[in-house]
């Protein structure tokens, strides 16, 4: 029997790239964390540390964003989602500006750096949240619920977007959640964005690093990027994508079923919150035979 342990990267890995609302230039560096630590952030510049919390996620204004008094940590929610899809438990995340970089706009470069900086187990069991009653949040016709499902983490997703590029692709997906479903089906999703929203955006400090280099830009009618999309519904996935970093902030890996229509941050993470106020609707377990977790992770180093 083996069985399944917390995780960590081997090594400390370092990137550079640009705040997407700051348009900073930031230095990230993802480094080993001793086990049951979970995911901190550390504001490399201030001498300050965010530990990864629900409760923290206090600004949800076109992406996650943490806050503990006077420090933040902005945009998490794309790196988030490929910690979630490598099944890492316990990590340092060192920031020396007050946003993650927003690097292609996806989570592909970040699954990337954990890659290269290959995962290790710990000696402490790995812990998930099993959802055993459903629960739902609402906004106005926007609804996310979870629900008990026990082959481990599926999730679907709805968006409808009243722009004919968008109208034009498939507006609903299914993700059966691990790591290689993960970065083969929403991984590459970006960030998108309309050029008519553009000025109003700058004008409240944001999208100020946003480029065709890191995001989808939608004219009246069309997509603007020369090369098109990377997938032939890349809006529904990235929004898939968001889900997964929102989700990943409850501390645990999830095992349900996850459903919305038209959720975004501020619901993703209000359905969270809504968990965690009713410990009636969740138990923590563990798997001491590694053959019996339901989400097939990425083989350690």
């Amino acid at each position: 029997m083996t069985k399944l342990y917390q995780r960590t990267v081997a090594k400390a890995i370092t990137a550079t790239g640009i705040g997407l609302h700051s348009g900073q230039k930031v230095t990230l560096t993802l480094a080993p964390a001793e086990p049951d630590t979970g995911v901190v952030f550390e504001r490399t510049d201030l001498g300050a540390a965010v530990p990864m919390a629900a409760e923290l996620v206090q600004d949800t204004m076109m992406s996650s964003n943490l806050v503990l008094g006077d420090t933040r940590i902005g945009t998490v929610e794309h790196l988030l989602s490929a910690i979630a899809a490598y099944g890492l438990d316990n990590l340092i995340i060192q920031v020396d500006a007050p946003e993650i970089p927003i690097m292609d706009g996806s989570a592909a470069p970040f699954l990337y750096l954990i890659d290269q900086a290959g995962i290790v187990e710990q000696d402490k069991p790995k812990k998930f949240i099993k959802i055993i009653s459903p629960i739902e949040v609402n906004d106005g016709d926007k609804w996310a619920r979870l629900e008990p499902y026990d082959d481990g983490f599926l999730m679907d997703f709805e968006i409808d977007f009243n722009h004919a590029a968008i109208a034009a692709t498939e507006q609903t997906i299914q993700l059966d959640f691990n790591t290689a479903n993960f970065a083969l089906e929403v991984g590459q999703a970006r960030t998108f964005g309309f050029l008519k929203d553009i000025e109003y955006l700058q004008k409240n400090n944001l999208a100020l690093g946003g480029s065709l280099d890191n995001a989808v830009v939608l004219d009246e009618d069309s997509v603007v990027n020369q090369d098109g999309l990377r997938y032939p519904n890349e809006f529904v996935r990235h929004k898939m994508l968001d889900a997964v970093g929102d989700l990943f902030v409850i501390g645990h890996p999830l095992l349900a079923k996850f459903s919305a229509y038209k959720s975004g941050h501020a619901l993703n993470n209000a359905l969270i919150r809504a968990v965690l106020a009713d410990k009636s609707c969740y138990e923590i377990v563990t798997f001491y035979d590694k053959e019996l977790c339901p989400i097939d992770y990425v083989e350690a180093v």
